[in-house]
């Protein structure tokens, strides 16, 4: 029997619906073609969804690249900013030195350190910082700050090879090297070199047979190598720093006894010396065979007539020739505060300018032990008598009481009290403590107005102001951002 015509249609509809579309994915009144046309459209959305999410992440990873690349550029600018300032800094810190070597109260004498700022000076939105050497013999893991005195070390133009030698770290074809650099013979020392010696280098070059004018020349003389150079202060600071106290573990090289053992650039220079004037102008008087009519003027006017007198026969009575201004104290049995009031305004030498005299009020002992007379055997002591002595000293009468009269006679020459030439070693960061520089300055106020004669960049030694300065601007810091 057939089915009627609508039944089989409606049938044959059933069994293709069936075999096409599961009757789960079939809605109310859906037909089978609007069925797979949403699915069709649903999988497209989900495409676009896929893209667009790969475009967003996209775009996201780009915004962080730029994000941390101006990032990064900010703070290269800002650390840009900071060592402008730092620079700015130590220009102003030179223009004060300046004014306080100007204004000194006492020619030819170290400016008292209380008479001027050396630490941690406040500069708008910088800091500097004077970095120098402590007068004690005892080391400390907090830098010194203030100015060098450079007739504290021994001049390389002037020292004999005996005194050169005498240096700690020094070595006998160093030492004979320096004579052969600027002596004006083409001979070499014993030990020594000349320009054969220089011409097989490479590159090659020949000997100065001149004057050095710069502590850095040494690097270029025959022997001279970094660990005798520097030593083991690296950066050149006066301290013990944490990679100087390490053996080999990272540079420079040191034995890790918990010493610094400083290199001969901290004990040499090239500038000292000091103009043979009083303190009004005119040519100091000469205590060794002149000054026949001067000399008892400026006694008779400093100390009266009656004691001008009782000077003058102790003068006649030991002959009236002496080696230095500390022998005629000596032999004259002048007082200390007499030859403090005079010092100043004697010599023994007609020469209009002195140059390579050791103050004996600021030298160290490793420089006082290359001075004859006094040797590596009384150098403590003089260090001891002068520390004994208390404050700023302004004459070299005490020597007597550290030194026996021969070795009195024979350090007098090579010895002064007085100082022309400073070195100014400052060190400066901007805003935040960033922008580290340091530049190294020597004054010279031999010729009254103080002039910059030597200026070097030392910010590539690295940090040299203590981790306690750091840890202060680390405080000072964190205390402002919690404001």
């Amino acid at each position: 029997m057939k089915l009627p015509q609508a039944c089989q249609r409606s049938g044959l509809a059933s069994d293709r619906t069936t075999a096409t579309v599961s009757p789960h994915h079939i809605g109310w009144g859906e037909r089978p073609g609007e069925v797979s046309s949403r699915t069709q459209r649903a999988r497209e959305r989900g495409s676009v969804l896929v893209i667009v999410l790969w475009i967003a992440f996209g775009l996201v990873s780009i915004a962080l690249y730029f994000g941390h690349s101006m990032f990064f550029e900010f703070r290269a600018s800002d650390n840009n900013v900071a060592g402008v300032e730092a620079e700015q800094a130590i220009e102003g810190a030179a223009r004060y030195v300046s004014y306080t070597l100007t204004n000194l109260v006492d020619a030819g004498q170290m400016p008292e350190i209380e008479t001027y700022e050396q630490e941690e000076v406040p500069l708008g939105d910088s800091t500097f910082w004077l970095i120098g050497r402590a007068n004690s013999e005892t080391q400390s893991a907090v830098p010194f700050f203030g100015l060098i005195d450079e007739a504290s070390k021994l001049n390389l133009n002037t020292a004999t090879l005996e005194m050169l030698q005498a240096l700690p770290r020094m070595t006998s074809q160093l030492a004979a090297g320096i004579i052969d650099w600027r002596d004006t013979n083409s001979e070499a020392t014993v030990n020594g070199a000349e320009s054969e010696a220089y011409q097989a280098r490479n590159p090659a070059y020949s000997c100065k047979n001149a004057d050095f004018e710069s502590v850095e020349e040494l690097r270029l003389v025959f022997g001279a190598d970094p660990l005798i150079l520097d030593g083991e202060d690296y950066n050149r600071n006066g301290i013990l720093d944490a990679n100087e106290n390490d053996a080999d573990l990272s540079p420079p090289s040191d034995n890790r006894d918990s010493r610094l053992d400083p290199g001969i650039l901290d004990y040499v220079t090239v500038y000292s010396g000091e103009p043979n004037v009083r303190t009004n102008g005119s040519p100091r008087i000469s205590v060794s065979g002149g000054g026949q009519t001067e000399l008892p003027q400026l006694l008779q006017e400093k100390f009266g007539q009656a004691r001008a007198t009782e000077i003058q026969q102790q003068i006649q009575a030991t002959g009236g020739t002496y080696g230095s201004v500390l022998e005629f104290y000596l032999r004259t049995r002048m007082k200390p505060d007499e030859l403090a009031q005079i010092e100043g305004d004697l010599t023994v030498t007609n020469a209009t300018y002195i140059p390579g005299l050791i103050n004996v009020n600021t030298a160290s002992a490793a420089v006082l032990a290359c001075v004859p007379g006094i040797g590596p055997d009384k150098a403590s002591q003089v260090v001891a008598s002068r520390q004994s002595q208390g404050g700023n000293l302004t004459s070299m009468g005490w020597v007597t009481q550290a030194l026996d009269e021969a070795s009195v006679v024979q350090a007098g020459p090579y010895l002064t009290s007085r100082c022309y030439q400073f070195t100014a070693d400052i060190a400066a960061v901007g805003h935040h403590g960033r922008g580290y520089r340091r530049t190294q300055f020597v004054f010279d106020t031999s010729e009254g107005t103080p002039k910059i004669v030597y200026r070097r960049d030392l910010s590539r030694l690295g940090w040299a102001l203590g981790i306690q300065a750091r840890d202060r601007m680390e405080l000072t810091q964190l205390n402002q951002k919690s404001r």
